[in-house]
């Protein structure tokens, strides 16, 4: 479980949180900060914490809490993988699965 913290928001080009991706969810995972990306100074997008965005879709529409459920049993089973391994592989490249995850 995570300490709570002071949450912070942070307003970043798209262009910069594209080089900076993994970094940016790390810290939105691990440290309870926000991002909003911007696209010519015009937000058009949010980086939050999944668990705190599969609360948020809960209240939002109730359907989707059976969705988050199966969503969360395939990735206890292992049925996932990282999304870098699948980018390499539609990008091409050969790849070995990983083991690693955020914490």
């Amino acid at each position: 479980m995570r300490k709570p913290t002071a949450a912070t928001v942070s307003r970043i080009p798209i262009t910069k949180a594209r080089i900076n991706l993994g970094q940016l969810a790390k810290r939105a995972h691990l440290n309870n900060e926000y991002f909003i990306l911007e696209k010519d100074g015009i937000p058009v997008i949010g980086i939050m914490d999944a668990d705190e965005m599969e609360d948020y879709l809960e209240l939002r529409d109730p359907k989707l809490k059976a969705q988050i459920r199966q969503s969360n049993k395939d990735v206890l089973a292992g049925r996932t993988r990282p999304a870098e391994e699948l980018a390499r592989k539609l990008a091409g490249v050969s790849v070995k699965p990983s083991r690693h995850r955020l914490k």
